[in-house]
Parts: C-alpha cells; sequence; structure tokens
C-alpha cells in the first residue's frame, strides 16, 4: 500500500501566509507516513485583483513559496505534487504551473496548465484566465513517484478528454487534477467528471482542491478526492474544511482494473 496525503486549503491573497500552510502540511504529511502529499491548484496566491497580485508572481527561480516548499520536502523527506503556483515567465505572461518535489527538495517536473478557463457562468461569474495566463503546450509525465508514473494537469484540464487520452497511453499509474473549482461547477460536474477520468485512464486520480470564502472573495468547491482506477471514490474530504487527510492506495489495483477491464490495450484508432 502505498499513503498518501492530500491538503485541501482556503489559500488567501498573501503568499508567505500561504508558504507557511504548505510548509506546515508537508511536515504533517510526513509525520502521518505518508510519502507523498498533494496540493491544490494556486497554493502560493489567489487573488482575482491582478494589479494587487501583480508583486507576488515572480519567476520560479525568485519564488519565495516554492524555495519554502523546496526546503520542506527535502528537510522531511517526503515527494510533494505542488497543485500550481502563477510564475512569472520571460516573455511577462505568467504561467499556472504544477511542480513535482522530490524528497530531495529537486523539481522532478513542471507542467503548465494547457486549458485556460476562459467562462461567464450563469450565476455571474466571469473568468479570463487567459488574460494574463499562457497557456501550456505539452503532456507530461514523471516517472519513479511513490505512485509510479504520475501524469499532470490543472483544474480545467479536467474538461478535455483528449488530455487523459494522452496520458492514459502513457501509462500513467496516478493523475493529479489539483483545482479551484468554483461552487457551481463543482456541484454539477466535480464528482462525475473526475470519477471518469479515472476509469478512461485506467488510473488512480488524486484531486487536491481550494475550499472556501478566499480573502480575494471568490468561492470554491472543496471536496478534495481521490479515486481509484474502478472509479471508487476513496477519499472525499467534503465542501468545509480546509485540512490535511490520509488514503492509502494499492497498487495491485491498478494490475486488477487494467486485467478485468483492457480499454487501454482494446482502444483503436478512429478516422473521420
Amino acid at each position: 500500500m502505498t499513503r498518501i496525503a492530500v491538503l485541501q486549503m482556503t489559500a488567501g491573497i498573501d503568499p508567505a501566509a500561504n508558504a507557511q500552510l504548505l510548509v506546515g502540511a508537508i511536515g504533517g504529511a510526513a509525520s502521518g507516513g505518508a510519502q507523498m502529499v498533494f496540493t491544490p491548484e494556486m497554493s502560493g496566491l489567489i487573488d482575482r485583483d491582478r494589479a494587487r497580485a501583480t508583486p507576488h508572481i515572480v519567476s520560479e527561480e525568485a519564488s519565495p513559496v516554492l524555495a519554502a516548499v523546496r526546503e520542506a520536502a527535502a528537510g522531511a523527506g517526503i515527494w510533494v505534487a505542488l497543485g500550481s503556483l502563477a510564475v512569472a515567465r520571460e516573455d511577462g505572461r505568467w504561467a499556472n504551473r504544477s511542480l513535482v518535489i522530490d524528497p530531495n527538495g529537486e523539481i522532478a517536473a513542471r507542467y503548465d496548465k494547457i486549458h485556460m478557463f476562459d467562462v461567464d457562468l450563469a450565476t455571474g461569474e466571469s473568468w479570463r484566465e487567459s488574460n494574463a495566463y499562457a497557456a501550456g503546450d505539452r503532456v507530461v509525465t514523471v516517472d519513479h513517484t511513490p505512485l509510479g508514473r504520475l501524469g499532470l494537469t490543472v483544474c480545467y484540464d479536467l474538461r478535455f478528454p483528449a488530455l487523459f487520452e494522452a496520458l492514459g497511453q502513457a501509462r500513467c499509474d496516478a493523475i493529479a487534477i489539483p483545482a479551484a473549482f468554483t461552487r457551481p461547477t463543482g456541484a454539477a460536474h466535480w464528482h462525475v467528471l473526475q470519477r471518469a477520468r479515472a476509469i478512461e485512464a485506467s488510473a488512480f486520480v488524486i484531486a487536491a482542491a481550494q475550499v472556501g470564502k478566499h480573502a480575494d472573495g471568490r468561492e470554491t468547491y472543496g471536496h478534495s478526492l481521490v479515486i481509484d482506477p474502478w472509479g471508487d471514490v476513496l477519499l472525499d474530504m467534503g465542501g468545509e474544511a480546509a485540512e490535511l487527510a490520509f488514503a492509502e492506495l494499492d497498487p495491485a489495483r491498478l494490475t486488477e482494473v487494467r486485467a478485468q477491464l483492457p480499454s487501454l490495450a482494446n482502444r483503436r484508432a478512429i478516422h473521420t
């Protein structure tokens, strides 16, 4: 069995406070026997006021949040799937970047969110992620994690099955889907899409999420999930509390499910 920890958090507009929460969670995960801890999208800063946020969005190399997480990972000797940080690119745009940190504090993988959240909801909420963020353009996996091969995605990517098709074809053992889902979209689609992606890719899904009312005024859905390759929910953290939770994942479940339902092996190219 592989023991993991999942952090459900209510990140705010102060990166230093968020970094402190992350460092505490990393220590708590290690103390609880986890081999890897997963955090949500935008773990370092959530602030819809881009003018206020701009001074805090720096390059990866200059990020105090990332530096704190790397130091904590090395100190605790644990893998960290840092859901995402807003980082400044050399071209002046931002990236919504997920990072995997190994137990030595080294960056094992980087993934820039591919699909930008540009929507107008019936509630009146309007989001234009592409106004500030540049989309990523490549599928990323990382080998030799405690869960085997880990595929990386971020939040809105969940709605685009072609990405998960690619991760399934890459034979990922687990897929991280860190998120900051809105309450309306979460209530409608969160659980069903997460379970579908686990089933389609025949992989574990770990979806660490933001939850509750944030300092910038937004509200997020929570319900951080761990789902097995059959689509069974192993952990649902609910929509209220910001906390750390643990789950036990059985690697034999991958072999069992893939033998019963070999959809990855049975797939055929479709021509239109």
